[in-house]
């Protein structure tokens, strides 16, 4: 009989900051848990809701991290024995299986979310990433049903408009999210999403939706090193496409942010791509760059600042702090502006087609590198 660990030893790198014997002992499941989680098929997660990658090297991580890994590992192990300890005495056979497991944890995570340690997402990723390195699909399968299942209990406890920041964030048809969005604005209700399962969405303002989204890029996008480029296009695409369907469109006075100044970066990156011919060459700038390279790459030089990405004129760097680079919320913020600015002064022309080709393309590009 094939074993299940749900906890493994932490890396050398955290042992010294607490007891190696803290450490929860596997536990040996019977075969028909093996089997169930086998068969269950693990959801996709709440992206604004997972914790960034730990990283492949742990000497790297401080010693909060570690401690909280190790705190949220024996939080992880202790879930997972109260699970298996209930599945003991159910039949778990045939097509109930899956469902019987999703159950009890339901009823397990239910009663302790409120008291998870901050490490706990923390520590189930370790986990699973551990799972895969390891080829062990059976564990791999039963953690990401419990993490599901704690994504799903903290989600509920989300402002609505948070919620629909999440479940678009996990929608990959432009359809479909414009469905969405619509029942939102209309109240709420069941929706059905790509994958066939219906969901109750609640009823929320676009504009929430669209500010909600547009925090978490300007949370991520200030940072010397995006966390996860994935999830900025999802939520680069949600923020665009609520305010498309707000009724003013560009020029709707809901849009304004407070962004008064336009970033130098992004006015010089859009300042080359308006200057060439649109075709294949520009497409490939823009996707570079979306995709962090060339004057989107990220500032990996430690302990370095990132210049205030604000102010148009050509500069001297008279500091030492590098210039931020070019982050696709923040681009395509500076296009809408521009753009925005035309229509207003009634100028619309070559450059209003060509930056709206821009803003076409950057969201198609952003679509690729989303789903």
């Amino acid at each position: 009989m094939a074993t299940l660990s749900v906890a493994r030893s932490p890396p050398s790198a955290c042992s010294p900051r607490r007891p190696a014997a803290s450490n929860p002992n596997p536990l040996l499941p019977s075969r028909s848990t093996l089997a169930v989680c086998l068969a269950t098929k693990p959801k996709v997660p709440l992206p604004i809701a997972s914790p960034s990658p730990l990283g492949n090297d742990p000497a790297k991580w401080d010693p909060a991290e570690c401690d909280a890994l190790l705190r949220g590992g024996e939080q992880v192990a202790s879930v997972l024995q109260e699970m298996l300890k209930l599945m003991e005495d159910m039949e778990m056979d045939g097509e109930f299986a899956a469902v019987a497991v999703e159950l009890v944890a339901q009823g397990v995570i239910g009663n302790r979310v409120d008291e998870m340690e901050s490490g706990f997402l923390m520590a189930l990723d370790y986990m699973i990433q551990l799972a895969q390195k390891d080829g062990d699909d059976e564990r791999h399968s039963l953690l990401e049903v419990v993490k599901q299942t704690v994504l799903d209990h903290l989600t509920k406890k989300c402002p609505p408009h948070v919620q629909v920041v999440g479940l678009l964030c996990q929608t990959e048809k432009k359809e479909s999210r414009h469905e969405l969005l619509r029942r939102v604005a209309a109240g709420g209700g069941v929706f059905e999403n790509d994958k066939g399962l219906k969901v109750q969405i609640p009823g929320a303002n676009l504009n929430d939706i669209a500010n909600q989204a547009d925090d978490l890029l300007e949370t991520m996008e200030t940072r010397s090193k995006v966390p996860d480029r994935k999830l900025l296009a999802r939520l680069v695409i949600v923020r665009e496409e609520a305010r498309n369907m707000m009724g003013g469109g560009l020029l709707d006075e809901r849009n304004d942010r407070g962004l008064n100044t336009l970033p130098q970066a992004e006015v010089n990156f859009l300042s080359k791509l308006v200057a060439l011919k649109p075709g294949k060459a520009v497409e490939t700038m823009i996707r570079d760059v979306m995709l962090g390279k060339g004057e989107g790459a990220d500032n990996t030089e430690p302990n370095s600042d990132l210049e205030p990405p604000t102010g148009t004129a050509e500069k001297e760097n008279v500091t030492d702090r590098k210039p931020h680079p070019v982050r696709p919320g923040m681009f395509l913020e500076t296009v809408s502006k521009v753009l925005g600015g035309i229509y207003a002064s009634n100028t619309s022309g070559i450059t209003a087609q060509h930056l709206e080709w821009v803003h076409e393309t950057t969201l198609r590009i952003l679509q690729e590198i989303a789903f």
